[in-house]
């Protein structure tokens, strides 16, 4: 029926949505000032400050509010003057500002009173399986989900109403950055879907430029241009102009650029940081609506000087140490204003486990609330200080909390071990900070949304989750049992590690080594000639492990590589689900270490089940791997890709490079005989290695005639990497002979 209709609605050529000189009045007020905007199909984004209007024509759209002019049509049929819940019954379905949920009904019942009597391609079985959260937390009510849970509960609500245009409002607001993604993705994949359009009213850029090809800019009650969202997405300028961001005080990575009155303050001292500065107030007076920009003269007349002490940079200032010297001590983190009874037990608990313990308030109200190491403390280690914390809009409150927090982290030493506890909002605030530690500081999470796919909060670092059963709100039989079991874990692993740093550690140096199924029988090789003098660590590559060698490349805990698996790579540019980052060989070209690498498994794309597989691939060369993993031949094209994508990553390697290239095939599957045997491919791969990277006397590529599991080739590797790298070194334990 709906793809009857889309196909309808394209023969008679009308939009989905067209807006024609709109306008609202609230009394003597105009908030909307002739208003046209167009969407033909799929996503629109539109985006604007505060009070520009856009909750305003979302609810004239609805017919929540009254219309003075203009028209709004839906598919060609006329909105105005239509009854809101007739307008639902056309088709469209409703996203409103703030969710609008009963506390007192369950999810379940939130479902079932919108499904009642309707039929359509969007179920209540359909909505528990693309949301699993959602069916986890079928019984709670409205008011004891978080706020990513509720913003899912208010998308489901509006698609069982299978609505052929779906009305968002703001459906990241308030959101921790984790979940903001989360929702991005969801708004993507309804976008996808046939027959649904979308208009999405949205405040966070980078969202609304990700969802949609274009986007509507709001100003002042009009639609001031609608704009390709990628040009939107980069051009800084025109955000500050229309929209009032895109600027932003100086961090760790540099002074961004200056405005004229900036400008001008510094050319009066030249050659030095002035001792003070001035803060300029782009509104002296109250803006309204209808304000007139303020005269550049009277900004500069009302400007206030900052000296000395206040102009300091609030990230550098170092405000207290966090443990006395040679002494560790556990963290606890978390929002003491919503969580503080919940902490307080798990430092309680841990304290008498007998390990110093120190609680880090995360909350970002502003208010005193005992902690050792208090809000504001943290607050200050934000690039804008706390002023980028302590916001009367919750999302930024909670990201710049998340930022400061990861920023402190970076700059301390003596933690022996960090705890949180919480939801998705508190999960999120913590995990950033946690990733940030290194490998082998233990890390555990007690979080509600741990029994599902956490591997965005745990990335590529050891965090360990664990379900907290209950929602932690509140001490209860659960709860204390729970909380009780994650502070003496946390104690336990703390202690172990004390332990071990007593006993002889192994001296042999540390190589990472990349490996997946179709290259076991090639690392394994190379493991058993290096074993004798050489820690080695295999890596699964997988995309998150590739990121986790990475992680410990960075942190100088590995002293050498052998990446014999790149297939990551595959998966990133053509679409598998084991994707590197753009980053995939960052951490070898900043830590400038020698690096021995290969094209392992370069010749497949990794997905899911064989069902799972996108249509447009249904065609290609595919091999059933196991029930769970079904491959994908990379093609001529696709390997001369990849080819100058990674040889560019081996130009910007400063260190010594040899990268081998095996002509008998990469993987156990692209062996003669093999169903993914194929020369050509293999040689395109090469040649577009060969034309891109700039060989030297130390940046070579080497072709081998051997298989990329033949013993020959193992050895030449290993031969390689000696020669990088020297012999190791002996342990200084005993070794069974």
């Amino acid at each position: 029926m709906v793809e009857r209709q889309g196909a309808e609605r394209r023969r008679i050529g009308a939009a989905a949505l067209e807006i024609r000189g709109l306008n609202v009045y609230y009394g003597a007020s105009h908030a909307l000032q002739g208003v046209d905007l167009t969407l033909d199909s799929g996503v629109l984004s539109v985006v604007g400050r505060n009070g520009m209007g856009k909750t305003t024509l979302c609810k004239a759209i609805m017919g929540l509010v009254p219309v003075s002019g203009g028209s709004i049509t839906f598919n060609g049929e006329q909105l105005v003057g239509r009854s809101p819940s007739a307008i639902a019954q056309m088709g469209i379905g409703y996203v409103p500002q703030g969710r609008r949920l009963w506390r007192s009904l369950t999810v379940d019942e939130h479902l079932r009173m919108v499904a009642s009597g309707r039929s359509g391609a969007w179920t209540i079985d359909r909505i528990y399986s693309t949301f699993p959260r959602l069916a986890e937390r079928k019984s709670n009510g409205g008011g004891q989900l978080s706020g990513g849970e509720q913003q899912m509960l208010a998308i489901s609500r509006a698609l069982l109403t299978n609505p052929r245009l779906l009305v968002m409002d703001e459906p990241t607001e308030g959101l921790a950055p984790v979940i903001v993604n989360h929702v991005e993705d969801i708004l993507l994949r309804i976008g996808e879907e046939e027959g649904i359009d979308v208009l999405v009213i949205e405040q966070n850029i980078g969202v609304a430029t990700a969802v949609a090809a274009s986007v509507g800019i709001m100003v002042n009650g009009r639609i001031n241009r609608v704009i390709d969202s990628g040009q939107l997405a980069a051009d800084r300028d025109l955000q500050q102009r229309l929209l009032g961001v895109g600027r932003h005080s100086e961090d760790d990575a540099g002074r961004q650029a200056a405005s004229p009155l900036e400008e001008a303050d510094r050319q009066a001292a030249p050659g030095r940081e002035p001792a003070s500065h001035k803060v300029y107030m782009s509104n002296p007076v109250p803006p309204t609506r209808w304000s007139k920009p303020t005269p550049r003269r009277q900004i500069i007349q009302a400007a206030r000087t900052i000296t000395g002490l206040q102009a300091s940079v609030p990230a550098q200032t170092e405000l207290r140490p966090l443990a006395s010297p040679g002494e560790q001590v556990v963290l606890v983190a978390g929002t003491l204003d919503t969580k503080g009874e919940e902490l307080r037990f798990i430092r309680d608990t841990i304290r008498a486990a007998g390990l110093p313990v120190r609680i880090v308030d995360l909350s970002t109200t502003g208010r005193h609330s005992g902690a050792e190491i208090p809000a504001h403390q943290i607050a200050a280690y934000h690039p804008r200080g706390a002023s980028g914390v302590f916001s009367s809009d919750r999302g930024e409150a909670v990201a710049g909390m998340t930022l400061a927090f990861e920023r402190w982290i970076e700059r301390q030493t003596g933690i022996a071990g960090i705890i949180g506890a919480g939801g998705s909002g508190g999960t999120a605030m913590v995990a950033p900070a946690m990733r940030a530690l290194p490998i082998g500081v233990p890390k555990l999470i007690v979080s509600t949304i741990a029994s599902g796919d956490v591997s965005s909060y745990v990335g590529p670092s050891d965090i360990v989750m664990m379900h907290s059963v209950a929602d932690v709100q509140g001490l209860n039989s659960i709860t204390r049992s729970v909380l009780a079991n994650g502070a003496n874990a946390i104690a336990g692993m703390v202690r172990a590690r004390r332990e071990s740093a007593r006993q002889p550690s192994d001296d042999r140096p540390t190589v990472a080594l990349t490996m997946f199924g179709v290259t076991t029988q090639c690392v394994r090789q190379i493991t058993a000639e290096l074993d004798a003098d050489h820690d080695c660590l295999v890596f699964h590559a997988t995309g998150i492990g590739g990121q986790s060698m990475e992680k410990l490349v960075e942190s100088r805990m590995v002293q050498g590589v052998i990446d014999v698996t790149t297939t990551e790579v595959c998966d990133m540019l053509v679409g598998g689900v084991f994707p590197a980052t753009e980053d995939r060989f960052g951490a070898m070209i900043r830590t400038r270490m020698p690096y021995v690498g290969s094209v392992g498994a370069l010749d497949m794309v990794n997905f899911r089940a064989f069902e799972t597989v996108p249509e447009k691939f249904r065609h290609r060369n595919l091999y059933r791997h196991n029930p769970q993993i079904t491959l994908m031949r990379t093609t001529a094209d696709e390997n001369t890709a990849m080819g100058r994508w990674i040889g560019e990553r081996l130009n910007a390697m400063e260190a010594p490079v040899r990268f081998f290239l095996p002509e008998k095939g990469v993987s156990a599957l692209d062996a003669p005989g093999q169903p993914f045997h194929d020369p050509a491919a293999d040689d395109a791969l090469f040649r577009a290695l060969e034309a891109t990277v700039r060989q030297t006397s130390t940046r070579q590529l080497i072709r081998l005639p051997h298989h990329i599991n033949d013993p020959e080739f193992s050895a030449e590797v290993v031969k390689a990497y000696r020669a990088l790298h020297g012999g190791g070194r002996p342990q200084r334990r005993a070794r069974t002979r």
